[in-house]
């Protein structure tokens, strides 16, 4: 027998492994006992976060100690730290007061509002004993990081110890390791585990010396679960890290085996089980409350802060009686859940403010409320009269079988405490007779809650589960799931309108997920954890199943992605009803820092909006191929089109038209896609209400059975003939590829990624050799022939060279984007990436650039330093100094090297010595008011209050001239008039017909009030604002003063409604 040498990473994993096995080996278990009624806190990462979903560790306890009324309680959240646990709904990150002197390196934190501090929650779960989940998502940061993690545990160590949140004691403390990374790379593209326990190993070790030092117990689950990996049927993990149900099961028993010498149990009680996870649902709708803006955050008052406290009160008392449930089931005893459950606080119904009367009107007048585009048609395709599951419909897709997907959620805007438990749905509606309307429904999936988006995928269908991203599969092919799978956790549900949704999937089959902001999502991945704070667009890749930041760029709301025939994405953001084009928003930013905006590619038309797509079907009139199509859910009820033409690197356009409007002013249009045949589906939630800060989340009048989805045609030009997708060959997948509809194709790469690449590249090869190289679509389909190899996993490296010099820009560019998306698979990547930042045409140079910034190397900058020496247009300003600010930590590394041709008047030398402007423009600043000194700081406060998100610049613009649905601030009798009235207005809000200007502004057609700011802004902020509208836009003043505001405020305090119109004008005239 022959040994192979230990390598140097193995033999330091096995010295390390001897070190701590020998140091708990003989250690015994952490608590030789367990007072009853003991108050059990879970606290730290993932790890601990997910067993709230499993339940395994809590049933043996209660199991093993049946009369113990043991209370236990997870507060554990992805990404938490010892020290850093950043919320929304706090006002700072740390983890108690001083953790932030010893915690380094974490993104800016910009949450607001009241939620309780970590210490509070602590003492409202009275915790005795605290188990610390830390280290994995440190582990990433290597041996480097590992002073820093043993500072952040010793510093949260010493507080706790100092504590008392039972009010009797200080907790006893035990920190918990991470378990082993398990290698499932012989089965997935996710990592093989060398380095990952090479580094979890030595934040194990640091873990079990802070404990020995500390006096606080230790649990190893490190090297159990390693050897388990190696030596036990598994797997263990879902993805390499987080534990399925056997890992859970594995995890629990070596939880009670070391904290109380218990072996692991033979038989587990699954009614006690169910009991367990009965009061986790209940617990995780207290701590991890979806919607807790209006709860904790910006937009708790006025509404608020009248239902949530009940409901927070009763939340409490229903979990509470799930642990008697529990208790009772441990010792085999009966206990009436439902009576318990009825004896709790009544929750007293909110009144409504929404004054006006609500009237549905029938499906065939609905018909007749549309104004179409000269020559289309509108049908009705499915309405709740027939469907009653389509109830606030939210986002929907056709398969590759033609059938249309929805998904419905009458929980929205959240589930109430006492309720029955959310029945979100995802339905499949099908015309089996071709008559174009809906015949069939079939539901795939029940008990979901706020699916905000979801998307058909080659290994079945995501779903946002709100904090998680969810994989639904049919394995029986019954045609309903009967698997679910958390793919991702740690998705912020602060603000569900803001939560991850709007799903759609690029041409290598990235899904891409808009967040809007107020958020703090923490995804926790097999590469590290992906933290974000504020607005932007997730890209989650199926394939190695990476997730990072797309865009990082200052959004309100997106809520709308689409591609272009050559894979350029947009980006529709749904509050300011905004069009950006995606490849200047998408550089590597830091987490707390934002790529700036240049212009919008499409002009606003109205806002907000919902959905997006280009039109892209012979079913509609040539000479409207290409528009860009947007939603409109307030003011025009309908779907405009936008004319797209290429400008240098990017692309600018126009409003074309409105192909539908609406005068119902239920018709809320959310999403759009064509069909197989070429039709437009319109999907409409269908909702009398809708504002989130102008309503109570619990208005009587929100509307939860409605939801309708039209079918929009243009009869002078025939339907498409659908072509066979689903069960086709590769072979008929790649003929599909030659149709011009983008959606045909979208279609067709879907079906491919169930193929292997080792089935496709033959196929694809042979089908390109056919093609004519003088077409005129030659070059498209060989870049859908590089797509479909990327979306495989395995970039075929001829097709990638041709691509790469095409002749068309547009393919060119593309290529680059399969380089940056497929990094890891390509090994000459930076050599493809530094000839094409010296690219003839900017776009293919800008997509370099971007691509720079990713590999976050020295690579990135030689990348970098070879576009900025080429020519850039206004589209590529931002993005470059973005890009630059991102690279220049290895700017400064290769000078000092010497590495970088910085000579002359390079730019790159401009750039190294601080001298390169890049945006001249927007460094201007614009000039101010001449105004007393206290009335110009008024004025600068004031402007940046105008620009917050779901401030004035929203409905009024940044220019200030307003909408065709929201007035100017431009000089008129309203802004430059009776200042009681202007301070009425802000503070309370405003609804009804208004003049201004000599025209007629009506909100009847489903505009909400204005926003009353009375519980956002404080006297001076308001004064501000005032002040800055009053000095802007053309006024000349006078400006507003804070007593003025305070005043006012005081005597409106009584006031609960916003202003009507008339009832303003009755108490201030306009002369």
């Amino acid at each position: 027998m022959t040994f192979r040498p230990l390598s140097l990473g193995e033999l330091i994993l096995t010295l390390t492994a001897c070190f701590v096995i020998l140091h708990t080996a003989d250690a015994g278990p952490v608590m030789e006992e367990l007072e009853a009624r003991t108050h059990i806190v879970l606290l730290g990462n993932g790890l601990g976060s997910q067993m709230l979903d499993y339940g395994e560790f809590e049933t043996r306890l209660h199991q093993a100690f049946p009369g113990h009324r043991l209370v236990v309680r997870n507060l554990c959240f992805e990404g938490d730290t010892a020290t850093y646990r950043p919320r929304a709904g706090r006002n700072a990150p740390w983890a108690f007061p001083g953790a932030e002197k010893v915690s380094q390196g974490y993104p800016r934190h910009r949450g607001k509002g009241v939620e309780p501090s970590p210490n509070e929650w602590l003492e409202i779960c009275q915790a005795d004993i605290i188990l610390g989940f830390f280290g994995y998502n440190e582990s990433f940061k290597g041996p480097e990081g590992l002073r820093q993690f043993t500072a952040e545990l010793e510093a949260w160590i010493e507080h706790s110890k100092a504590q008392s949140y039972n009010g009797e004691a200080p907790p006893r403390l035990v920190l918990v390791s991470p378990i082993a990374f398990e290698n499932l790379s012989s089965q997935t593209n996710l990592p093989k585990s060398d380095r990952e326990n090479a580094n979890l190993i030595l934040y194990a070790e640091a873990m079990a010396k802070v404990a020995a030092r500390h006096g606080v117990g230790y649990v190893d689950l490190f090297h159990p679960t390693n050897s388990a990996m190696k030596t036990r049927e598994g797997p263990f993990t879902l993805n390499g890290f987080l534990p399925n149900t056997r890992g859970n099961r594995l995890i629990a028993d070596l939880l009670m085996e070391q904290l109380f010498g218990i072996a692991p149990a033979k038989e587990v009680d699954g009614e006690l089980l169910k009991a367990v996870l009965e009061k986790n649902w209940m617990w995780r709708h207290d701590y991890r409350i979806v919607n807790g803006v209006h709860v904790y955050g910006r937009r708790r008052a006025p509404y608020g802060t009248v239902n949530y406290p009940p409901e927070i009160e009763k939340t409490r008392q229903l979990t509470a009686n799930r642990d008697q449930a529990i208790w009772a089931q441990a010792q085999g005893k009966p206990f009436d859940l439902e009576a318990a459950d009825a004896a709790t606080r009544q929750l007293e119904p909110i009144e409504t403010n929404f004054r006006r009367d609500i009237d549905f009107i029938g499906e065939s007048d609905s018909i007749e409320s549309f104004k179409m585009m000269d020559g289309f048609k509108i049908e009705l395709f499915a309405a709740e009269s027939d469907f009653t599951d389509l109830r606030n419909p939210i986002n929907m897709s056709f398969d590759n079988r033609g059938r249309l997907w929805v998904c419905v959620s009458p929980s929205y805007p959240a589930y109430r405490p006492g309720d029955p438990k959310p029945d979100d749905k995802l339905i499949i509606f099908e015309d089996t007779d071709d008559d174009g309307k809906a015949d069939k429904q079939t539901v795939f999936a029940d008990g979901l809650h706020l699916p905000m988006g979801f998307e058909l995928a080659a290994d079945g269908v995501y779903v946002a589960q709100q904090p998680d991203l969810v994989l639904l599969q049919d394995r029986d092919g019954d045609g309903k799931a009967d698997h679910r799978e958390v793919v991702l956790r740690g998705f912020d549900p602060h603000d569900t309108h803001h939560s991850i949704g709007a799903f759609c999937v690029d041409p290598m089959g990235g899904l891409y997920m808009p967040e809007g902001i107020f958020l703090h999502s923490q995804v926790e991945t097999a590469y590290g954890p992906r933290r974000n704070s504020w607005s932007g667009v997730w890209r989650y890749d199926p394939f190695d199943q990476r997730i990072e930041r797309y865009s990082r760029s200052v959004y309100a709301n997106p809520w709308g992605i689409a591609f272009d025939d050559w894979g350029q994405c947009y980006i529709a953001d749904a509050s300011p009803g905004t069009n950006w084009w995606g490849l200047p928003l998408s550089v590597r930013m830091p987490p707390g820092k934002y790529v700036g905006k240049t212009k919008q590619f499409a002009p606003k038309r109205a806002r907000p909006t919902s959905g997006a797509e280009f039109i892209s079907s012979r079913h509609f009139p040539e000479e409207l191929q290409g528009g860009y199509m947007v939603n409109n859910v307030i003011g025009f009820h309908g779907t405009s089109i936008h004319n797209v033409r290429e400008d240098g690197s990017g692309f600018t356009g126009e409003h074309r038209g409105d192909l539908l409007s609406s005068r119902d002013p239920n018709f809320r249009p959310v999403d759009l896609e064509f069909a197989p045949d070429g039709s437009l589906y319109i999907l409409d939630w269908h909702n009398p209400l809708i504002g989130h800060m102008q309503h109570s989340t619990r208005d009587p009048k929100r509307d939860h059975d409605h939801g309708r989805i039209y079918r929009v045609t243009y009869p002078e030009r025939p339907l498409v003939k659908p072509v066979k997708i689903a069960g086709a060959s590769i072979d008929q997948l790649l003929k599909a590829l030659e149709e011009p509809e983008i959606r045909t194709r979208y279609r067709a790469r879907r079906e491919l990624r169930k193929y292997s690449a080792e089935a496709l590249l033959p196929k694809i090869q042979a089908w390109l050799e056919e093609k004519d190289t003088a077409s005129p679509r030659y070059e498209h389909h060989l870049l859908e022939a590089l797509w479909a190899t990327a979306g495989s996993g395995k970039v075929d490296p001829e097709l990638l060279d041709q691509a790469l010099n095409a002749s068309a820009h547009q393919v060119r560019a593309a290529a680059v984007d399969v380089v940056r998306f497929r990094k890891h698979t390509i090994p000459n990547h930076t050599g493809l990436l530094l000839k094409a930042a010296s690219d003839s045409h900017p776009r293919v140079r800008l997509a370099a650039m971007v691509a720079a910034s990713w590999l976050d190397n020295e690579d990135g900058a030689k990348i970098a330093s070879a576009a900025l020496e080429q020519s850039y247009d206004m589209w590529m300003t931002e993005a470059y100094e973005a890009a630059l600010g991102t690279l220049q930590p290895y700017f400064r590394s290769l000078a000092l090297k010497g590495a970088l041709k910085a000579t002359g008047n390079s730019r790159t030398r401009a750039f190294l010595e601080g001298r390169l402007s890049i945006n001249e423009e927007r460094k201007k600043k614009a000039p101010e008011p001449k105004l007393p000194p206290e009335e110009l700081a008024l004025f600068r406060h004031g402007k940046e209050v105008y620009a917050r998100e779901a401030h004035c610049v929203t409905c009024h613009g940044e220019d200030g001239k307003g909408t065709d649905i929201y007035p100017p601030l431009t000089p008129n009798a309203w802004v430059r008039g009776d200042d009681e009235r202007l301070i009425k207005i802000a503070l309370k809000g405003l609804w009804g017909p208004i003049n201004v200007a000599d025209k007629t502004y009506d909100p009847g057609n489903g505009v909400p009030p204005m926003t009353a700011f009375e519980h956002l802004l404080d006297d001076r902020e308001l004064a501000a604002v005032l002040t800055y509208v009053r000095h802007s836009f053309g006024n000349k003043g006078p400006s507003i003063k804070p007593e003025q505001v305070e005043k006012v405020r005081a005597e409106t305090k009584d006031k609960q409604s916003y202003y009507l119109v008339e009832e303003i004008l009755e108490e201030h005239p306009i002369p």
